[in-house]
């Protein structure tokens, strides 16, 4: 999978591909050039296999002993966030420190969940009833279906299809709480335009997810806006966090894995960022 979004990369299209191939012995190369970015540098949208065959409607994946389905031509993106590789397996061994030091499996909540991959990565560590909440029914079939292909037992997931701005309320309202929290928005924050209604989003989500954590449990939260750097999105959950009157301890700063490097000198090249906090 490739996508090209600018004019230089674009100009330099047939080495970078020929490079891929030989770099990776893959056998075809689908294009995905087809997102806003390309339309403002005066770019058409391409899409379609530029090397080799078409590929299936799904193509199967594996990762950390887990089994995908990636739909390259629809899916967002690539059609799978490889970026959050690490964090998924991060998920996945916080879930299994739970269920260790509470003898019990820990309840889960991944909200924004696309195709489920941190829901599947927090199930395989040992999570037990999990809820997952994206805007898109598509996305949730796959989930579903991959929930099953991986032979996790139906009843204990729930798919809900909504906003998932409401659907925090309505678990608050509900009185629901969960050991594991994972908030993997989209980009809030096309431009620096958008800054201050993004930050606003970005706190609602935050304080909202903080009240529905039980003491103990951790939350993973992301941004992956370009425009929103660490330091004001840190600012923002601690906020939250103030708001949501509950005592947090910040863990760790999480990123893209290593295979997407930032160039020193393009800082907004660190476009995904997360925290991880406790609530104590």
């Amino acid at each position: 999978m490739v996508q090209l979004q600018s004019c230089g990369a674009e100009a330099q299209r047939d080495i970078l591909l020929d490079a891929l191939l030989q770099a990776t012995s893959c056998k075809a190369i689908f294009d995905r050039s087809d997102g806003a970015a390309r339309k403002r540098e005066g770019l058409s949208p391409s899409s379609g296999a530029v090397r080799g065959s078409e590929p299936a409607e799904l193509v199967g994946v594996h990762e950390h002993g887990l089994r995908f389905q990636v739909d390259v031509r629809r899916g967002h993106k690539t059609g799978f966030y490889i970026d959050q590789r690490d964090n998924r397996r991060l998920a996945q061994d916080l879930a299994a420190r739970l269920a260790r030091e509470r003898g019990v499996a820990p309840r889960v909540l991944n909200c924004f969940c696309y195709t489920g991959a941190f829901s599947l990565a927090a199930r395989r560590g040992g999570g037990g009833e999990t809820w997952s909440i994206d805007a898109s029914g598509d996305a949730l079939s796959v989930a579903r279906a991959q929930w099953e292909t991986n032979g996790f037992p139906a009843p204990s997931a729930h798919w809900q299809e909504g906003d998932v701005f409401e659907a925090l309320r309505s678990l608050r309202t509900a009185g629901g709480t969960f050991d594991l929290i994972v908030l993997d928005p989209p980009k809030f924050a096309a431009s620096h335009r958008h800054v201050e209604r993004a930050a606003r989003a970005y706190k609602d989500i935050n304080l909202n997810a903080l009240r529905l954590l039980r003491p103990g449990g951790y939350l993973l939260t992301f941004s992956c806006s370009g425009a929103i750097d660490v330091d004001l999105f840190q600012k923002i959950v601690a906020g939250a966090v103030i708001d949501a009157g509950v005592d947090c301890q910040l863990l760790g700063r999480l990123s893209a894995g290593e295979d997407h490097p930032m160039a020193m000198v393009h800082p907004e090249g660190e476009y995904l960022k997360g925290l991880l906090l406790r609530h104590m």
